[in-house]
C-alpha cells in the first residue's frame, strides 16, 4: 500500500512559522513596515533556512521576518486563513497549527485576546470554505518569561472553548518546565485541554520528565534527548505519551544533525507513538511528503514504518474520536 494515499496528519506545525513570502511584502508595504528586501527571491534568503542555523535560538530568530508585519487584527487573521489554505493546498487530511498570542502581537504591541481572536477566526473561515479539518494549540512562550505567559494564557483561556491544547515552547535550556507549573496547573483546572510541550530538544532527558510530572504532557514536540534515559523510553511507551518528530527543524536548529541516525527509528522499535511533522514550514521550506521522503532515504525507513508514524499521528492527535476512526479505517 502506498502512503500516499493514506491520511496525512501534521500535528506540529507554527501557524507563525508559517508566513509566506508573499504575503510579507504585500503587509509589509501596507504598513510601512522595512524588510531586508522587497524582492520575493532575495527575500526568501533571509527567511528560508540555508542548510542549518548554530543552534534554537538562531533558528528561532527566522521567524521574526514574519511575525514582523503582523501590524493588526486583520493581518493576524489573513495569515491564519493562509495556513490552513496552505495545509488544503498541501494535501493534508487534518493539521494542528499552534501559535503564541504573545510573539504575534509583540512587534506592533497587539492586544493578545484580539490576536487569539483573530487566528480562531480565519481558520474556521478557511476551514469551512476548503472542508480543512483543524485544531488549535496554544503556546506559551517561556523566552519572554513567566509573567508574559501569564498574560498569554489569559488571552487564550478568553477563547479555551475554540483551543484543543496547549503547549510550552521556545528557550527550553534557560527557562525549565519546572517554571511554568502554576501556569498548566490553571489551565487544567479550567480546561479540558490536552498538553503537548517542546522538550528534549535544547536540553535533555530531565525536560522531558519535568514537562510530563508538571505540565501534565501527554504528548512530546521533539524528545530527541529522551533517548539519553531508558526508564524514560519505556515509560513514554507504556504511556502512550506521542513523540512529534521533524527531521528537517531539527538538523536545522542543530538539535540531531546526524539525520541517517535520528532516534525516530529507535522511537519506532521501542513502540512509542511517534509522528512526523513540518514545525515551521514557512522558514525550513517544506512539506510533510518531504519530511517521509527523508525518513524513507535518508533515515532508511520501510513502507510499513512509515505507515506506523501516519497510524500514529493519527492516534495521538486531537481530532474527533469518530474522525480518527474513519481515517484509521483506510489502513
Amino acid at each position: 500500500m502506498s502512503i500516499a494515499t493514506l491520511p496525512f496528519f501534521d500535528l506540529h506545525r507554527h501557524l507563525d512559522g508559517n508566513v509566506r513570502i508573499s504575503t510579507i511584502i504585500s503587509l509589509a508595504k501596507k504598513h510601512q513596515i522595512s524588510l531586508p528586501s522587497f524582492d520575493e527571491e532575495i527575500l526568501k534568503q533571509n527567511v528560508f533556512i540555508q542548510d542549518k542555523t548554530s543552534d534554537l535560538l538562531a533558528f528561532l530568530e527566522k521567524l521574526d521576518v514574519g511575525v514582523s508585519v503582523l501590524a493588526d487584527i486583520e493581518a493576524c487573521e489573513q495569515i491564519a486563513y493562509e495556513n490552513i489554505a496552505d495545509a488544503h493546498a498541501e494535501g493534508l487530511t487534518y493539521v494542528e497549527l499552534r501559535f503564541s498570542p504573545f510573539y504575534m502581537a509583540k512587534a506592533h504591541q497587539l492586544d493578545m485576546r484580539e490576536v487569539v481572536g483573530a487566528v480562531v477566526r480565519g481558520c474556521e473561515a478557511a476551514s469551512k470554505t476548503l472542508s480543512m479539518p483543524f485544531n488549535l494549540i496554544g503556546i506559551l512562550s517561556r523566552t519572554f518569561g513567566t509573567e508574559a505567559c501569564m498574560l498569554e494564557l489569559e488571552a487564550l483561556l478568553a477563547y479555551h472553548q475554540k483551543i484543543a491544547g496547549l503547549d510550552l515552547a521556545g528557550d527550553e535550556y534557560n527557562f525549565p518546565a519546572t517554571m511554568f507549573k502554576s501556569h498548566f496547573d490553571i489551565a487544567k483546572s479550567k480546561t479540558d485541554w490536552r498538553f503537548t510541550i517542546h522538550a528534549g530538544e535544547a536540553s535533555g532527558a530531565q525536560s522531558v520528565w519535568d514537562a510530563i510530572h508538571h505540565l501534565h504532557a501527554d504528548r512530546i514536540g521533539h524528545g530527541v534527548r529522551a533517548i539519553e534515559d531508558e526508564s524514560l523510553l519505556d515509560y513514554i511507551a507504556s504511556e502512550k505519551i506521542g513523540i512529534e518528530s521533524c527531521l528537517t527543524s531539527n538538523y536545522q536548529t542543530g538539535t540531531w544533525l546526524d539525520t541517517k541516525n535520528h532516534p525516530v527509528k529507535l522511537f519506532l522499535s521501542k513502540g512509542i507513538r511517534v509522528c512526523l511533522n513540518t514545525d515551521d514550514p514557512g522558514v525550513s521550506n517544506i512539506r510533510l511528503n518531504d519530511e517521509f521522503d527523508i525518513a524513507k532515504t535518508t533515515v532508511g525507513l520501510s513502507d510499513l514504518q512509515c505507515q506506523q508514524l501516519l497510524k500514529n499521528a493519527i492516534n495521538i492527535s486531537y481530532a474527533e474520536p469518530a474522525f480518527k476512526q474513519a481515517c484509521l479505517s483506510k489502513f
